[in-house]
């Protein structure tokens, strides 16, 4: 009995060496978790339990148990690289299924599919007209060039001078002598081909508290002309009063060709909220417009909500998807799959997908990886007293021989 009771002890201690062996070669394994060996004792029983006298029969490996417990979070110069700070993994999904990890080590294939070393793809949630949905999916960054955007509205956030004299000169929009308007705004915008064209805004003061606003354009060729005339009025207190909230919409007719062979513009947006008259020098403290000429990726961030952005050429950026975390409600039931992959079973329950940093789910850390949990420390001790366990259990079986010699031996 002693024997096979040692032997099963010898047995324990080697799988305990085992699990704290994988533990400590993969201490720097992106994403890993220490996995601790459980053992139970064993007894001989029959239908009606064991009796009070009864001795055991050894030892068994009852599980192993991994450790979910945050690793350490280091940066990288990858901004693909994503690390989670708290509960979740990543999903991860190529033929054979879906596939969950914490090791968060991306980068895109040759169709811009963010993937891992093994080419499996990242899911997340889908983008539809430049906004997130709730649709899931293989997250892709798109490499074709941002289209560009015709210029629809003019956002102007000026000071006008209340001292400022009438022109001596009628605003002549063919001349346009300096003597016939009070100040002048450059700005820029495009044209349905991403084309640059220069626009003025000519400010001439025509009476107390009241200004005409007149924008012009000019074409590939030169060619400048007026295109909408707008008055402002303000109050005593150089409050903007007219156009009441500052916006207004313009009808040009004929709509303005930019000469390009781009679609020609026939209406504007101006936006003057935030235009005063104060008594002192013109100036200009805003000058917006929403075109934008086309663009090439630049880069890529993802922010600690998963959110996916692409940067372009032109200063624009675009949202590609967002990182889908999902969580268990018994984690350790998991079952391994090698390379820091792991899958659902019954014991682990379905999985709970949804956003980073919502319900129990952790956020997104971008450049970062998180490393093993691994405590080379503890796993140092372990291994010294498995191999103590294991040299006891060897001196029980050398005992155990040594009275099965005597016996064997008397005469």
């Amino acid at each position: 009995m002693a024997f096979r009771i040692a032997v099963s002890g010898l047995r324990a201690a080697t799988a305990d060496l085992d699990v704290t062996g994988n533990n400590i070669a993969n201490a720097n394994t992106t994403g890993f978790k220490a996995s601790r060996a459980e053992f139970a004792d064993v007894y001989a029983a029959s239908g009606l339990g064991t009796s009070g006298d009864a001795i055991g029969h050894g030892v068994q490996l009852s599980q192993v148990a991994q450790q979910f417990t945050q690793g350490n979070v280091s940066f990288t110069d990858n901004s693909l690289d994503l690390a989670i700070n708290g509960e979740g993994f990543f999903v991860l999904e190529d033929s054979d299924g879906l596939s969950y990890t914490r090791a968060g080590a991306f980068g895109l294939d040759k169709d811009g599919y963010v993937v891992n070393a093994t080419g499996q793809r990242l899911l997340g949630y889908q983008v539809s007209e430049g906004q997130v949905t709730g649709a899931t999916g293989s997250l892709q960054i798109s490499t074709v060039a941002l289209a560009p955007r015709a210029t629809e509205e003019i956002g102007l956030k000026v000071n006008l001078d209340a001292g400022a004299a009438v022109p001596e000169l009628p605003f002549d929009p063919a001349v346009r002598h300096p003597s016939s308007y009070t100040e002048r705004a450059p700005l820029t915008v495009f044209d349905s081909l991403g084309q640059e064209h220069l626009a003025s805004v000519y400010f001439v003061k025509t009476a107390d508290a009241t200004w005409d606003a007149h924008l012009f354009l000019r074409d590939a060729r030169e060619n400048e002309a007026e295109v909408a005339i707008q008055t402002l009025t303000f109050d005593s207190f150089g409050t903007l009063t007219s156009p009441v909230g500052g916006r207004v919409n313009l009808t040009i007719d004929p709509p303005w060709s930019p000469g390009t062979g781009a679609a020609p513009i026939s209406a504007l947006a101006l936006d003057f909220d935030g235009t005063t008259q104060y008594g002192t020098t013109f100036g200009v403290n805003a000058i917006s417009q929403d075109g934008y000429t086309t663009g090439r990726l630049s880069g890529i961030s993802i922010d600690s909500k998963g959110i996916v952005l692409a940067r372009f050429s032109n200063g624009q950026t675009a949202p590609q998807g967002q990182v889908m975390l999902a969580n268990f409600g018994n984690a350790q039931g998991l079952q391994p799959l090698g390379d820091t992959l792991w899958a659902e079973t019954t014991d682990s329950g379905p999985p709970l997908a949804g956003e980073p940093g919502t319900a129990a789910l952790g956020v997104v850390q971008a450049g970062a990886l998180e490393e093993s949990n691994v405590d080379l420390a503890q796993q140092l001790v372990n291994m010294i007293v498995a191999q103590r366990n294991f040299q006891a259990n060897a001196q029980v079986i050398r005992a155990e021989d040594e009275v099965t010699q005597t016996i064997i031996n008397i005469r």
